[in-house]
C-alpha cells in the first residue's frame, strides 16, 4: 500500500513539474529577441532577450542624436516575461526602442514597435482578374490575397495565423470553402508571405453557395492584439464584397442581375454620333405635301416701265390724295382748228 502511494506521489510530482515548466515558458510566437518587431496590442510577450538586463527602454525622435541626447519617451519594464504593447504608451511612438542603462543612455537596440495593418482582396483565378468589390461568374474559381506587415512576426520562427471570414448573402459564415473534392479550412490560416495567396479554394458554382453578394474580411488575434487593438485596417481588415452571379457583365450583358444596380451605357468613340448644335429650337411637324406657286418675276432695276402721268392734288388734312388725269400740251388748240375747218367745209357745200 505504501509502495503504491509512493508511486502515485512520484507521478503527481512529475506532472506538476511539467505544468510549472510549461507555465513559465512563453510560446515561441511570444518570445522576443533583440531587434525583433513587435506590434501594438500584443500582450504576454517575453522580452527578456531583447532587454539584455535593462529595466527600462527609451525612444528617440527620428532626427535626434541618440548618442548625445536624452530619449523623448521612457518606459520602465516591470514584468519582462509578460510585456504588453499598450496602444496608449506606444501608439504615438512607433519605430526603434533602445535599452537604457542606469544613466538613461542608449545601450543598444531592444526591439521595433510597429502599427499593424491588414487588408484582403478577392481574386478570380479563372478570369485572372481582381474581383474585389466586383463580381465573378458562377463557376469561376476564387482565391484570397492577404496583405499585411504582420508577416514580421515570422522573425520569431513562427508565422502568424489569421482568420478569414466569408459571409454568405443570407448572413451565414463559412469555416471552410470547397473547390471540387477539396475542403480548405479558413479559420486558422498560417500567413507565410506578404502578399499571401490562399490558392483557388472556392468554387463559386458549387450548389452549396447561393447566388448573391458575399462579404469577406480577415483578422489577426496573435497574442491578443485584436482584443486589445481591434481597429479596422489594423488587426481587422476592412470588409470587401464579391457578387456571385450567373453571368459576368464584363463579358456580355445579361437580363439576369441578382442585385439591382444602376448602369450607364457609354458608346465606343467610333460609334458616337455628333449632332451639330441648332441656333433655334426645331419643332418636328408631320410631313405635309405642298405645291409651290410660281411668283411674279421681278424686273431688273435697269428696266423702267412708263407709268401714266398724273397730277397730284396737294393733300388736305383728313382727305386722301387722289391721282387726277393730265392732258397733253396743245390738245385744245388742235381740236379748235379742226372744228373750224369742218364748219367752213359744211358752209361752202350749202352755198
Amino acid at each position: 500500500m505504501a509502495f503504491r502511494l509512493a508511486n502515485m506521489c512520484t507521478i503527481l510530482l512529475f506532472f506538476l513539474l511539467v505544468a510549472v515548466g510549461y507555465a513559465s515558458a512563453a510560446p515561441p510566437i511570444a518570445t522576443i529577441s533583440q531587434g525583433n518587431t513587435i506590434f501594438i496590442g500584443e500582450q504576454g510577450l517575453d522580452i527578456r532577450g531583447a532587454l539584455g538586463g535593462s529595466t527600462q527602454i527609451g525612444w528617440w525622435a527620428s532626427a535626434a542624436d541618440i548618442a548625445t541626447s536624452s530619449p523623448n519617451q521612457v518606459v520602465p519594464i516591470s514584468s519582462p516575461t509578460s510585456f504588453y504593447v499598450d496602444p496608449t504608451s506606444f501608439g504615438s511612438y512607433t519605430g526603434g526602442w533602445y535599452r537604457l542603462d542606469n544613466a538613461s543612455k542608449a545601450a543598444g537596440p531592444a526591439f521595433t514597435v510597429a502599427d499593424p495593418n491588414l487588408a484582403v482582396k478577392v481574386k478570380d483565378t479563372t478570369a485572372s482578374i481582381d474581383a474585389t468589390n466586383s463580381w465573378v461568374p458562377r463557376g469561376d474559381l476564387v482565391q484570397f490575397e492577404i496583405d499585411t506587415n504582420l508577416i514580421a512576426i515570422s522573425q520569431r520562427s513562427v508565422s502568424p495565423t489569421m482568420q478569414l471570414y466569408v459571409q454568405a448573402p443570407n448572413g451565414a459564415q463559412y469555416s471552410a470553402l470547397v473547390n471540387g473534392g477539396t475542403t480548405t479550412p479558413i479559420d486558422n490560416i498560417q500567413v507565410t508571405t506578404s502578399p499571401f495567396l490562399t490558392g483557388p479554394i472556392w468554387d463559386t458554382g458549387n450548389p452549396v453557395y447561393p447566388s448573391g453578394t458575399y462579404t469577406v474580411w480577415v483578422q489577426c488575434d496573435v497574442n491578443g492584439m485584436k482584443d486589445n487593438y481591434g481597429v479596422i485596417g489594423k488587426t481587422i481588415s476592412s470588409q470587401v464584397t464579391v457578387l456571385d452571379q450567373d453571368q459576368n457583365p464584363r463579358i456580355a450583358n445579361s437580363a439576369y442581375v441578382t442585385n439591382p444596380t444602376t448602369q450607364i451605357t457609354v458608346l465606343p468613340t467610333h460609334m458616337t454620333t455628333t449632332i451639330p448644335p441648332a441656333t433655334e429650337p426645331i419643332t418636328s411637324q408631320p410631313s405635309v405635301s405642298q405645291t409651290t406657286i410660281p411668283q411674279p418675276t421681278t424686273l431688273p432695276a435697269s428696266v423702267s416701265t412708263p407709268a401714266p402721268q398724273t397730277s397730284v392734288i396737294p393733300s388736305i388734312t383728313g382727305q386722301s390724295t387722289l391721282p387726277q388725269p393730265t392732258r397733253s400740251p396743245g390738245f385744245g388748240f388742235v381740236v379748235t382748228v379742226g372744228a373750224a375747218i369742218i364748219c367752213f367745209a359744211v358752209y361752202s357745200r350749202k352755198k
